[in-house]
């Protein structure tokens, strides 16, 4: 059973469909329950044969009676194994077990910093009502054992992982893309996300305002939703950028938009291990990212792309100037590093594996006997 906070857009609750879709198709089975009512991927996962389940709570209104909910919940279905994602329902799931038997509980944690000292004290607090915590990132599992959210024993190192047949190059659907969006002759900058304060898309909009005005040709989509868009778009006007942005919603065909791009670029404030950039590696393109969370761990640092500083329009706008500036062989070589990189660390497959065998472990050492 996968628990999740909300089943939205996003890459921790992409990661888990993912997850969820490879293990039902290698046999388990596998449902999904979300605290609150979910607004994305339902269908997608009922259509691979995995309910969905709702503790029916609303954003930012604690209900205990949700605690009840999944008990019972718990109590009919059985489950041999339950991964929680994302800090609410880890400790929603870490609360439950006193009153209902769980043979294993994976907690995993998808950000860098889930929100500041008191959540990684009710992590620290509740760590006993788990078997192990799983971090996305090496800089991310480093920062919960500094801070004291998880002893070290108890914490390991899994990676998002990202389908390298789905994202991968396809010159056709650039050639087509382009043609179709008009853009034949424009550098093409992509970004995909939610427009939330993470993301700080003010700070990408800033630096291309830069970019544009040192002369260059260029165009940036920003494919997402969120409770920022507005703000987003008002910022594009009052920056004068507004016909050089193109705000595309929540697309359905990212693999393509990034095939269309010339590279990607992420502003990141804080992030974990952001999915974008597994799935921009894996199409082979150039990337331009703030230097926080896992980024590093994907972004080879000139040699896939460049890091700059958070919160630094000026020097996301040089590195961004900078790639532009390249031949494009020199790109295209950066592009096939950071295919090479995704296709040896972050394959779904080899992400998958790691997980059975992390669950079977921790089965087998609880006695029971597992295939």
């Amino acid at each position: 059973m996968f628990i999740i906070t909300g089943l939205n857009y996003g890459g921790a609750e992409m990661q888990l469909v993912r997850l969820a879709i490879q293990l039902k198709a290698r046999g388990w089975k596998v449902m999904v329950v979300s605290m609150l009512l979910p607004v994305a991927y339902v269908e997608e996962l009922k259509a691979a044969g995995i309910p969905v389940t709702s503790l029916g709570m609303r954003r930012g209104v604690p209900d205990p009676r949700a605690l009840f909910r999944l008990a019972r919940i718990l109590r009919r279905e059985r489950p041999q194994v339950v991964h929680s994602h994302m800090v609410h329902a880890n400790i929603l799931a870490r609360l439950v077990r006193p009153l209902v038997k769980v043979p294993v509980l994976v907690c995993t944690a998808h950000s860098f910093d889930e929100g500041g000292h008191y959540r990684e004290l009710a992590y620290r607090f509740t760590d006993f009502l788990c078997d192990l915590t799983t971090q996305v990132s090496h800089a991310g599992l480093e920062r919960y054992v500094r801070v004291g959210a998880v002893p070290r024993p108890k914490i390991r190192f899994v990676p998002n992982g990202v389908d390298i047949e789905r994202f991968r190059p396809n010159p056709e659907a650039r050639v087509r893309l382009r043609h179709e969006l008009n853009f034949d002759n424009a550098f093409v900058w992509l970004a995909v996300g939610r427009f939330e304060e993470a993301k700080d898309y003010p700070n990408m909009l800033r630096a291309f305002a830069k970019v544009l005005r040192s002369g260059k040709n260029a165009i940036l989509l920003i494919a997402g939703q969120g409770t920022l868009k507005d703000e987003a778009e008002s910022l594009a006007l009052e920056l004068g950028i507004a016909r050089s942005v193109r705000f595309l919603g929540v697309r359905q065909d990212v693999p393509d938009l990034m095939n269309a791009a010339d590279a990607y670029v992420m502003s990141s404030a804080w992030e974990g291990m952001p999915m974008v950039l597994l799935e921009a590696g894996a199409v082979g393109l150039p990337v331009v990212a703030t230097d926080v969370g896992g980024n590093r761990e994907v972004v080879l640092d000139t040699r896939s792309g460049f890091l700059v500083p958070p919160k630094d329009s000026d020097a996301l706008a040089c590195s961004m100037l900078q790639l532009m500036d390249m031949y494009p062989e020199e790109r295209r070589r950066m592009g096939q590093v950071a295919r090479a990189h995704i296709e040896a660390n972050y394959s779904l497959e080899r992400v998958v594996d790691q997980w059975e065998a992390l669950y079977r472990e921790l089965l087998a050492e609880k006695g029971y006997k597992v295939m």
